[in-house]
């Protein structure tokens, strides 16, 4: 046996203490067991060895055990939690092992006991937690040819499932999902698609058997059957469902009275966003790191349940026309409501859901206690404001608790300690026999100055103090000098350098009063505390429908301040037909975060045209129009206001993106493998109620393959998927072949040139653009001027080769040159003053503006 390993299931040979580690220890063998020792965690063996090198800890010995010295790490149990953090970040899970015994009764070693397992994903702890994000704990299991999901969020107790027809839907809703935590039948081979970036944990299958779950689900929602939750119909998510609530109750040790029921969804309520989709559109997260993603530029929430909530409706769009009007209506309302007054009503009520879960587990600090005063405190002046009809179903889901509040008020002190084992939490006056016992205590002061009075008096000793410490107690203190004058009855305590201490029977018999009073205060306070949380916790499911309604109504004041300060408008829905129409739309993060004026721009995508062709140059704006659609359709689905002047939206069921070029090198995929493993998967998936954003599909071989694998691929997406398509190419052939399909309209990206410079209009106008200007882009990226000239020749070569292969005949270089119109009189030429709106007509002027300064400097 090595030091390095936790010894054998034979522990007589070890200590009485180590025997008592081991048998915990075996009791959980795949966790770090944090064993409780006076004022630290320690862990021995592997687990030392492993935590210190994982937290940089340092690895020392504590004696031996079984003839061996046993390698052991600790950390202070008041700074546990940092360390835990660090431990669960990085996938480990901890056992917590504490001290349930009396020490001054123990024979042996005191009684331990396992009291919690922290996992990654069962985490409520607010230190531990991220406030943006929720960690959901989901559990698999594979299903007829799909997956069956369920979610559980325990922080806030949100408990879903849902099952799935593919395992492609499977991941997507996973990557939606991104667990912190994925369980999964044992026998089950999880395949490499669904193993996430998460800690994976295998269950025994009997965990997923649906009569063991529908059994222990009953028992948590304590329901003699489950049909009033409508879920009866997944019967695999069901038994997912159980083996995840069969692991949470194995590691919280104790009752779940926070999930109080279980809610089915169904992909077909929602528009359906996979992995890639999700990720090009940057909608929770920036590709660049920076926060730019679309949930940091329109988030204007004022507490954290807010802001998690909003992420997760820009994740799961809505279908349902009749919700997102109800939705639309909220944010209208708002909006005449003063912002002032909503912002520092949502400041103080915080993030309610995630304290009443931990009162609901019984592990709510003091100062969880004082939020949920302040929360209550601060409601009544949101629910006044909630009076008119689009705001009243959230105001009458809004339990104000005014019994809760003066409960609250008179229970507690205004700032309390952060323990409850520091005392001083429960104010004076709440109790009588708390106030009786702190009385005696605090009484100790006067009574002690008495008796260093009388003792000076009596001894003639003029600098006998009284004094106190936690070794000796109360004593008596006087300098060695005055040893002469020391009473008989005083007993030696403690000699010192200068001085020696004593005690009288008196001081004694008061010391042991005090300290008892003390210890009884304390102990009455704790179980004052455990009754307070009881009150509280009767009527949790009013406060945890009071939470959502307070989230929901933070998250709608968001979309409505966004609209106010950005002048979005209300969508239109219809469905009639599937349509997406918007008049002069703006991208929602550029414009925020650009200095620049952002031009608008028209969308029309119909049964009469469902595939906009748009050709144009490298960073004229293609992919930012593209993007902007999408997003203005999922900020629509959510229930916001968008950045336009006008939109309609029909019904649309998924979205799809082939944006931008990457690798998988891991799994041995080129750039090119990637794009088309993505458009396959837009080819098999899309219907005539999806959108598909495709971006220069074809560029990652030959230019004949390219062009024949994108014209085939715009070709099937207009006749045979007939779904709404932006299709941005640089194959000019496709604007003279796809581009003159019925159903098919050619756009392009507006960009003047004027000698070797080029300006972007960002203007997208009808019509195929005539060159893609990648030299001039080139140019302005930095590429060295002798290559730009090289260029521009091999161009000039290709083009007049491309012509004769035509059978055109190239103008002559010798001819003559018609005098190059300046670029404001060609721009000047295109505008169609008629159809400007006074910002368009201002960006424009903009535009003339910067391509005379341009002219002035050639």
């Amino acid at each position: 046996m090595s030091n390095a390993t936790t010894p054998a299931s034979n522990f007589s040979s070890h200590t009485p203490m180590m025997q008592q580690y081991l048998r915990i220890k075996a009791e959980h063998p795949d966790t770090l067991l944090f064993y409780r020792m006076g004022d630290f965690y320690e862990l021995f063996y592997a687990d030392a060895q492993r935590a210190a090198q994982l937290l940089d800890i340092s690895l020392t010995k504590r004696g031996a055990s079984n003839g061996q010295p046993i390698p052991m790490a600790g950390v202070p149990y008041h700074a546990a939690e940092g360390y835990l953090a660090r431990l669960l970040q990085l996938g480990e899970s901890v056992a917590i092992c504490e001290q349930i015994g009396d020490p001054a009764t123990s024979k042996g070693p005191v009684e331990r006991q396992v009291v919690r397992i922290l996992t990654p994903g069962t985490l409520t702890d607010e230190a531990l937690l991220n406030e943006h994000e929720d960690q959901p704990l989901v559990a698999i299991q594979p299903h007829a040819g799909g997956l069956a999901i369920a979610a559980l969020t325990m922080a806030n107790g949100r408990f879903t499932i849902v099952e799935v027809s593919t395992l492609d839907e499977g991941r997507a809703e996973l990557e939606r999902l991104h667990p912190a935590e994925l369980l999964y039948p044992d026998t089950w081979e999880l395949p490499a698609s669904m193993q996430l970036r998460c800690c994976l944990r295998r269950r025994p299958d009997w965990e997923f058997d649906r009569d063991t779950a529908q059994a222990l689900l009953k028992r948590q929602f304590q329901v003699q059957h489950l049909d009033g939750f409508d879920v009866s119909h997944l019967p695999a998510a069901l038994g997912a469902a159980g083996a995840l609530l069969s692991y949470v109750r194995t590691t919280q040790r104790g009752a779940l009275p926070h999930i109080q029921s279980i809610v089915a969804e169904h992909l077909h309520d929602t528009i359906m966003l996979d992995a890639t989709t999700r990720r090009n559109l940057e909608l929770v997260d920036s590709l660049s790191g920076q926060p730019t993603a679309l949930v940091d530029v329109i988030n204007q929430t004022h507490t954290a349940m807010g802001g998690r909530l909003l992420r997760r409706w820009l994740q799961r769009p809505l279908r349902d026309h009749s919700h997102l009007q109800t939705r639309y209506d909220a944010v209208a309302a708002l909006q005449q409501i003063p912002a002032a007054t909503v912002r520092e009503s949502l400041r103080a009520i915080g993030d309610l859901e995630r304290v009443l879960t931990r009162v609901a587990l019984r592990t709510a600090r003091p100062r969880d206690l004082t939020r949920l005063r302040a929360a209550f405190t601060a409601l009544p002046t949101l629910h006044e404001q909630l009076t008119t009809p689009a705001l009243r179903r959230w105001q009458q889901a809004m339990s104000l608790q005014p019994d809760l509040v003066k409960l609250l008020e008179r229970a507690l002190v205004e700032q309390p300690p952060q323990l409850i084992r520091d005392g001083g939490v429960i104010a004076d006056g709440y109790d009588d026999e708390l106030d009786e016992q702190r009385g005696l205590a605090a009484g100790a002061t006067d009574f002690l100055q008495h008796i260093e009075q009388r003792e000076r008096a009596r001894t003639g000793i003029h600098t006998l103090k009284v004094g106190y410490n936690r070794v000796h107690g109360y004593y008596l203190e006087a300098s060695r000098a005055a040893g002469h004058q020391i009473p008989a009855d005083y007993q030696r305590r403690q000699t010192l350098k200068n001085a020696e201490r004593y005690i009288i029977p008196e001081l004694k018999t008061y010391e042991d009063k005090v300290l008892q009073s003390q210890s009884r205060a304390l102990a009455r306070e704790k179980w004052l505390y455990e009754q307070l949380l009881e009150c509280i916790a009767e009527p949790l499911p009013q406060l945890q429908q009071t939470a959502q309604a307070i989230a929901e109504i933070d998250v709608l004041n968001s979309f409505a301040r966004q609209a106010e300060e950005y002048h979005y408008v209300a969508p239109e829905l219809t469905t009639e037909e599937t349509m997406i129409q918007i008049r002069c739309g703006r991208h929602p993060v550029i414009e925020t975060v650009s200095s620049e004026p952002f031009i608008a721009n028209d969308a029309d995508l119909s049964s009469a045209q469902r595939l906009l062709l748009i050709t144009g140059p490298n960073m004229g704006g293609k992919s930012t129009y593209m993007r902007q659609i999408a997003l203005l359709t999922i900020m629509a689905h959510c229930g916001s206001f968008v950045p336009a002047e006008a939109a309609t939206f029909g019904p649309i069921d998924r979205i799809f993106t082939r944006i931008g070029a990457s690798d998988d090198l891991a799994s041995g995929r080129s750039t090119f493998m990637v794009e088309m493993t993505e458009a396959a998967t837009i080819l098999h998936n899309a219907t005539a109620q999806s959108l598909v954003l495709m971006d220069e599909i074809g560029r990652g071989t030959s230019t004949y393959d390219g062009l024949a694998l994108a014209w085939a691929c715009a070709e099937t997406l207009l006749q045979k998927n007939r779904a709404l398509t932006l299709f941005a190419t640089h194959y000019f052939e496709l604007t003279q072949t796809v581009g003159a399909e019925s159903g098919a309209v050619n756009l392009h990206v507006e960009a003047v040139e004027h000698g070797d410079s080029i300006a972007f209009k960002h203007q997208v106008v009808t019509g195929a653009a005539s060159k893609s200007f990648g030299v001039h882009v080139a140019q302005l990226a930095g590429i060295p001027k002798a290559v730009i000239n090289a260029a521009r020749k091999h161009l000039q070569t290709l083009e007049e080769k491309s012509l004769a292969a035509a059978g055109e005949v190239p103008t002559p270089t010798q001819q003559p040159q018609q005098e190059a119109i300046h670029p404001v009189v060609q721009a000047l030429q295109t505008l169609n003053i008629n159809e400007l709106t006074p910002i368009a007509a201002l960006q424009q002027l903009e535009l003339l503006q910067r391509l005379a300064t341009d002219r002035e400097q050639d």
